[in-house]
């Protein structure tokens, strides 16, 4: 009895979780506008940390071309990425949180595909200063995820979390970098509970939260 109880528990939360994940629609994006943007000089220039957001909505072509800046293909070719990553693991996923749910990018194809039909902004804010709430309103952040299982010539987890997080640096300063170009505001962020942030997300035990990188408008 407990054993049949047990599974019908299992089928139930297996069952919950796809219909989570299907009531959110794939975001099909544009494809990136390779000709915009400022001087690589200028950028670099331009380039800060923000602490303060608009809470306005970014649009599907800027999100598509900060996504594509961020770990999007630029040599269809060979699959390799704008940013580098140790042996090309590729290892490190860039998790969306938006209002309207949790989303994966998937460079290859450059859509975003739907993981849960739930809001984590304010899920990656618990330890901010109360000084930095509008960080919570800013309308995406960016969760850098590592995958270990992709990691396969290593077995020393200290040396795998060295390269990922050395890797999803590469990957947050092209987003620094768009957003200094666009004029966009950002702030990378290590201070974030990712024990229950990697729950919430429904992370498997091999999946390492890195940072977290809230884009935006600047605030008014």
């Amino acid at each position: 009895m407990l054993k049949k109880m047990f599974l019908s528990i299992v089928v139930l939360f297996c069952f919950l979780s796809t219909s989570i994940a299907a009531d959110l629609s794939p975001v099909k994006l544009p494809p990136p506008d390779m000709k915009g943007g400022k001087p690589l000089m200028q950028c670099l220039k331009d380039r800060k940390t923000d602490r303060s957001f608009s809470t306005k909505k970014l649009p599907v072509d800027v999100l598509s071309n900060l996504l594509w800046a961020a770990s999007g293909v630029n040599r269809a070719d060979s699959g390799k990425r704008t940013a580098p990553s140790a042996v090309n693991w590729q290892e490190v996923d860039v998790y969306v949180a938006m209002e309207e749910g949790l989303y994966i990018y998937n460079a290859k194809a450059h859509i975003l595909e739907p993981v849960l039909k739930s809001d984590l902004r304010k899920n990656t804010t618990q330890l901010l200063q109360p000084s930095r709430s509008s960080v919570a309103g800013a309308p995406l952040q960016l969760i850098y995820v590592a995958d270990y299982e992709k990691m396969s010539f290593l077995v020393n987890d200290e040396d795998k979390k060295l390269y990922s997080s050395a890797d999803t640096g590469f990957i947050s300063q092209n987003v620094y970098l768009y957003c200094a170009s666009e004029g966009l505001a950002t702030g990378v962020r290590g201070m974030v509970n990712k024990e229950a942030l990697s729950k919430d997300m429904k992370l498997r035990d091999k999946q390492k939260i890195i940072l977290v990188q809230a884009v935006g408008y600047p605030a008014d």
